[in-house]
């Protein structure tokens, strides 16, 4: 390119992609800190995508729901809190301050100033009130070790006291104190979801108070949390990074600054790697296939997607939020989508053929098997559903 810049297709991106997205079958993992350390972060809005994208990435996927129960549950290697976007996910434990530091403080400011807002408008307590409750309730967390919000309220009656949120507006509901000083305490980083009530498919978690970490430079931890990501899903644009910081411009600027990124030209315009990332990737030639769920973090991982989703096909694999869900994958682009039916099978349809023969259909359907057996007798049903998922659940 005439500007000296190296110009980075979207072949190499693919490969970049199967290799550090740990999808590509040499690449797949041991166990789940590997593959949350691989990306960074695993979206957990929907819980039972944590597992399915950890399950996708194994080399033996049958130890996928004992291995990470264990990890979050037992031995605490990942923490399920909110990051980016406000978003919940799964984060490698040694990488929760960095959150904390980078995206979280910003994020926790505004929610505490809301709750206080809306408590007034409704007539509730004041902030010392409030703060009162929350070291009460901290300090019942901390005796029980993890607790649900009924729980805690056993011990702290007041968290049961309701409040009308937003008063005439067609909005408006009541909610209770436990409800909103929860979610404001997890944005805050003093307390992360836990064990859930049910199986690994439920989104009932109790609460438990968060790790101990220390307190970061925010300019430090952004810098930190850019260069991890640039280093998983690199190269990408300003864009996706805006997106999948939720930061503004001029923080994300100051970050790839920080860590002397590199600038190489994309089919998108310019893109970023990290400074020991400029060498071309080569492809080995290996195909991989994959089946990966909802919100899975690397079909959510970049805001400028065509490198690896045809526009075409993406009305039938989103819902009207912009929430991706199940995908099928053959060398790096998505080509269809998966769903489960009530009797267990996994069923997929092809939506993007280009390139796709009786290789990609043979590993796709290895793929779906592979799922099928680890899943076993439980049952998913993505929590945000697409038009394609439904079709295929009803037999359409």
């Amino acid at each position: 390119m005439g500007d000296g810049r190296r110009y980075v297709g979207a072949g190499e991106r693919r490969v970049r992609l199967g290799l550090r997205q740990r999808l590509a079958g040499s690449a797949r993992s041991a166990g789940p800190e590997e593959v949350a350390d691989a990306l960074v972060a695993l979206h957990g809005s929907d819980p039972a995508t944590v597992f399915l994208a950890v399950g996708a990435r194994l080399a033996d996927a049958t130890r996928t729901v004992s291995e990470t129960e264990r990890a979050l549950y037992t031995d605490r290697t990942l923490v399920r809190m909110h990051g980016m976007r406000h978003t919940v996910f799964v984060f490698p434990t040694e990488l929760t301050a960095v959150v904390h530091a980078s995206t979280g403080l910003t994020v926790a400011a505004r929610e505490r100033a809301t709750l206080l807002k809306d408590m007034a408008a409704a007539g509730a307590p004041d902030a010392a009130w409030l703060k009162e409750v929350e070291e009460s309730a901290l300090a019942a967390l901390a005796r029980r070790g993890q607790a649900t919000a009924s729980e805690l309220a056993e011990d702290e009656p007041r968290l049961r006291e309701r409040f009308v949120y937003a008063a005439g507006k067609s909005y408006e509901g009541t909610h209770t104190v436990s409800t909103r000083l929860l979610k404001v305490l997890g944005v805050e980083g003093k307390v992360v979801r836990g064990r859930p009530l049910g199986s690994w498919t439920s989104s009932q978690f109790r609460w438990a108070v968060a790790p101990a970490h220390p307190e970061l430079d925010v300019a430090e931890a952004q810098a930190s949390l850019l260069g991890r990501w640039l280093a998983a899903c690199g190269p990408a644009t300003e864009a996706d990074l805006k997106w999948w910081t939720g930061w503004r411009v001029t923080e994300v600027r100051r970050a790839l600054a920080a860590i002397g990124a590199r600038a190489v030209t994309l089919d998108e315009g310019t893109g970023f790697v990290t400074a020991e990332d400029e060498d071309p990737v080569p492809d080995s030639g290996e195909p991989w296939a994959a089946l990966l769920p909802g919100l899975d973090p690397t079909a959510m991982g970049w805001r400028e997607r065509d490198w690896y989703l045809a526009p075409g096909i993406r009305p039938a694999l989103f819902d009207y939020s912009g929430n991706i869900g199940p995908t099928v994958w053959w060398n790096g682009r998505v080509v269809g989508g998966w769903a489960q039916r009530a009797d267990g099978e996994v069923v997929w349809r092809l939506l993007d053929t280009e390139g796709v023969g009786r290789e990609a259909e043979e590993k796709i359907r290895a793929e779906a098997a592979r799922l099928q057996g680890w899943v076993g007798d439980t049952r998913v049903t993505p929590r945000f559903r697409t038009p394609l998922e439904k079709e295929l659940v009803a037999g359409a």
